[in-house]
């Protein structure tokens, strides 16, 4: 099935994009959440006139990221862990103790946007990636310290 994509889709593609997706993907995912419409004629000439609202807004968007990112760069975040001997620790720093830290200091990320690949399970200094915009990734640096 061909849709014109509305948002942002990860491993799909950008807002305007014409795609062709599998029926069940379409009429159960992206259709019912409207992230898409179906790639008629009639829809896409209502989509030819909402494409310069979308890019306005998306480069709003954008800079608001590049903003937020310059701050998020300056930020430093401590995790206190419990350790055992010989410093191992117990448990680990997830994206949800990462958010956490974050709505401490005043900011609201959603945790999906994290991009941690795998938990914190060491003492140390750690740049943890958080994607804003689709083009705009800021860069967090994390403590983990023992208690």
């Amino acid at each position: 099935m061909k849709i014109i994509l509305k948002e942002d889709v990860q491993n799909l593609g950008q807002p305007g994009e014409i795609v062709d997706v599998k029926d069940g993907y379409a009429r159960n995912y992206l259709l019912p959440r409207n992230f898409a419409l179906r790639a008629t004629p009639q829809n896409m000439k209502v989509y030819e006139q909402e494409k310069k609202r979308i890019q306005v807004k998306s480069s709003k968007d954008q800079k608001e990221a590049e903003v937020l990112a310059a701050k998020l760069a300056s930020v430093s975040l401590t995790a206190t862990v419990t350790v055992g001997e010989e410093d191992k620790v117990f448990g680990s720093v997830t994206s949800h103790n990462i958010v956490e830290l974050l709505n401490s200091q005043g900011f609201d990320i959603d945790r999906r946007k994290i991009m941690l690949e795998e938990p914190i399970k060491a003492l140390g200094v750690y740049e943890v990636p958080i994607k804003l915009h689709t083009e705009v990734v800021a860069q967090v640096k994390v403590w983990v310290v023992k208690e």
